[in-house]
């Protein structure tokens, strides 16, 4: 018999404290103070006559915002323009990733194209009339006066500029407008200053729809078409779009329906009970089979089932409790329990503003209850935007941000849109942070490819690696087959289905191991252990999803697994060795890692979504300095640098280090390895500004270690390091065939 060897576990008490001094040289500059006034100055003047084109009642309490682009040399957080924007009396209430070429470099370099920052800055309409009338005369010593070489461009938005899409001819539609949410007075909030505008302008509505996320304020109401520009001119207002439809959620083949005598499924109930899990879908017929580890909700006020719906919703959770169905085998014991939220009543398109009620049955779930796993095969009919978070992903990512729940969410089944217009891009809310988004892939076996209707990255960054990975979701020639409505078995396809049948995975995971795995580490793992391809990043992401819950919880024997899962305090240092053999490894030695963190998101500043970042630094051998008088051993480049997946412009500004889940493998000599390890340095920011949290930050890190000349490597580890670390015990044996 093959020997089993366990995951260990308890990586993190190898860690340590560490004091790593901090790097930065001299800063230099693409404009003179001199330059960098007389440029802005025209801009200025530009700006400020929009401004003042504008209605007194578009303004509330006569605020208006402009735009400051960045130049994208000052994009860190510590080139952040605080002190100009406290000097002008201006302040910023969101920004957004614009790409621009600069009209200088510094250091005489060519100026290219690429990614900066446009920040939303707000403030009274005379802060810009003076800023305006008194630039002239500013002089170096001025407070803020250094931080003007930081701005490329000042500007004013039309109405034209903050309509998304493209709107109906004529008619009425429901709109959905983005209101940047600081935006009100002590006496009023943003969103009853906007009622007294459409009120003002001819459009009065009760803007009773509505979400908050972050910085940002998210409203639905029914209007004109024609009046779309007027609505626009509302200086608060950010964007303004049609409000999307629900995905239709159809599989790309008609569903067919197979005659199978006697479809047997298990009779014992599920492996863990104790697991708290979730879907949200279109319900579960009464008394359905299913409902033996079912329990179905239907929340307050909710209209009736839709069959389609209902067909849907039977497919999510048969995927989630037995994956694909082999009819050929006996249908496994599922891990766990699933609670089915039904939050859909009504047939696409019929009522303009079900996104928003849906989204508040979802959102009211997860706020009352906390499950450890959920899963998301609705959503949007929208495809992600670089410079726009949908309150879907806003909303649903602050749910996740504690790192308690692992959510699987569908990518979308768009992947045969027009790839020019990037209406083939995942759909929202698969481009949540906190979560894992889900692919589809043709075979569960060899060989494999993404499956055609499969929407593709690349996600927002930070997050834009996503699809995550990709799961088998079935196509025309290889079917997903999933339990039916009526009781029976049903062909079918979609990413629906893929997503589901990971979460499946985690359960089983979570239920081998128990509570001595949390959450954020299953998420670790089940990235960690993606089978690669290669096919692009934007296609399947980091790969294939593992086979089998063994496939993550057991090692061969010149393999090891290690698990860290502990927190990090606010500008702390910690250590993590990477556990290796004494003495030289003979041969080729391949490293893999995986860090994962759950982090508060900023909706209001998509550029800088993610509150946290972990930035790890590689140490390889502990004796190797380029400077006697150096602290700590020589880096290299591990995460960052060659990071696959992470487009050039990402590299180039280390928007890597605020990606919240890093994920690599490199290949080494062994001999150039000796008591490697990971420096991991926590930085915050909020708002796209320096920030110091109070709390710690939850990780999960997961390092494997691979010497295909060294057989008994696992056993030379668990020797070497008795007493810390430990081999996880499972908690119930999961059966070999999953």
């Amino acid at each position: 018999m093959t020997k089993r060897n366990p995951l260990i576990g308890k990586g993190e008490r190898l860690i340590d404290d560490v004091v790593v001094p901090r790097g930065g040289g001299t800063k230099y500059h693409p404009y003179t103070f001199t330059q960098a006034r007389e440029r802005l100055a025209p801009m200025l003047a530009r700006a400020v006559q929009g401004i003042d084109h504008l209605p007194d009642y578009a303004c509330p309490a006569d605020r208006a915002v402009a735009t400051v682009t960045l130049n994208p040399e000052y994009i860190a957080k510590s080139y952040f323009p605080d002190k100009l924007l406290d000097t002008i009396g201006l302040h910023v209430v969101g920004s957004r990733p614009r790409r621009i070429k600069p009209e200088q470099r510094s250091k005489g370099r060519d100026p290219e194209e690429t990614i900066s920052t446009e920040l939303f800055v707000m403030g009274p309409r005379s802060a810009f009339r003076a800023w305006r009338t008194t630039l002239p005369q500013w002089d170096e010593d001025r407070r803020g006066a250094d931080e003007l070489a930081t701005i490329e461009q000042v500007a004013a938005p039309t109405p034209q500029d903050k309509i998304k899409g493209q709107l109906p001819k004529a008619g009425k539609t429901v709109f959905e407008a983005v209101l940047h949410g600081d935006a009100g007075s002590e006496e009023a909030g943003v969103v009853s200053l906007f009622e007294d505008y459409l009120e003002e302008i001819g459009v009065p509505q009760k803007l009773e729809r509505r979400f908050s996320a972050g910085g940002l304020r998210f409203v639905a109401f029914e209007a004109p078409v024609g009046r779309a520009e007027d609505i626009a001119t509302f200086a608060p207002l950010r964007a303004l779009r049609q409000m999307p439809g629900l995905r239709m959620m159809r599989p790309s083949f008609r569903s067919s329906r197979f005659a199978v005598p006697d479809v047997v499924l298990p009779k014992k109930g599920p492996i863990d009970s104790k697991l708290r899990v979730a879907i949200f879908d279109g319900g579960i017929p009464k008394d359905h089979p299913l409902t033996k580890w079912v329990k179905v909700i239907e929340p307050p006020g909710i209209g009736n089932a839709i069959p389609a719906f209902l067909e849907h919703g039977v497919g999510v959770t048969s995927a989630f409790l037995f994956g694909h169905i082999d009819p050929s085998k006996a249908i496994g014991q599922p891990y766990a329990p699933v609670d089915h939220y039904r939050v859909l009543d009504t047939a696409p398109n019929q009522n303009p503003f079900e996104l928003y009620e849906v989204l508040g049955r979802i959102d009211h779930a997860l706020v009352e209850n906390d499950y450890d796993l959920i899963n998301l095969s609705i959503g949007p009919r929208l495809p992600i935007e670089d410079d726009d978070v949908h309150p879907w992903a806003a909303v649903i990512d602050d749910r996740l941000s504690k790192g308690k729940t692992l959510a699987t969410i569908s990518v979308g089944n768009g992947g045969k849109g027009a790839a020019r217009d990037q209406l083939n891009r995942i759909q929202t809310p698969a481009d949540c942070v906190n979560a894992l988004a889900v692919g589809a892939c043709d075979s569960p076996g060899s060989p494999w490819q993404r499956c055609d209707y499969s929407s593709v990255g690349p996600g927002r960054s930070p997050g834009v690696v996503k699809p995550d990975f990709v799961e088998f979701g079935g196509c025309l020639q290889r079917p997903f087959i999933v339990v039916s409505r009526s009781g029976g078995l049903e062909a079918t396809d979609g990413t629906s289905f893929s997503s589901p049948s990971v979460l499946r995975l985690a359960a089983g995971v979570r239920a081998h191991f128990g509570e001595s795995l949390n959450m954020l580490a299953i998420r670790a793992l089940l990235v960690h252990t993606t089978e690669p391809s290669g096919y692009p990043c934007e296609d399947v992401g980091r790969g294939r999803v593992a086979r089998s819950v063994q496939d993550i919880v057991f090692c061969e024997d010149d393999t090891i697994r290690v698990i860290y899962q502990s927190d990090i305090a606010p500008a702390r240092y910690i250590r993590a060795p990477i556990p290796t053999p004494s003495g030289v490894i003979p041969g080729k030695v391949t490293i893999t890692a995986t860090l994962c963190y759950p982090t508060g998101v900023d909706p209001h500043h998509p550029d800088n979504y993610t509150r946290a970042g972990l930035e790890p630094i590689f140490r390889p051998h502990d004796q190797k300095r380029k400077d006697p008088e150096q602290i700590h051993a020589n880096s290299r480049p591990f995460f960052g640098k060659g990071q696959s997946g992470l487009l050039e412009d990402e590299l180039r500004r280390d928007a890597w280090k605020w990606e919240n889940c890093l994920h690599t493998s490199v290949t080494f000599n062994g001999s150039s390895l000796r008591n490697p390890v990971l420096d991991i340095h926590y930085n915050a920011r909020l708002g796209g500004k320096n920030f110091a949290p109070t709390e710690k930050l939850p990780y999960a890190l997961v390092i494997s270690v691979h010497a295909k000349n060294l057989g008994d490597l696992y056993d030379q580890i668990i020797r070497k390091y008795a007493g810390q670390l430990e081999a996880f015990q499972p908690v119930v044996d999961i059966p070999v065939i999953v």
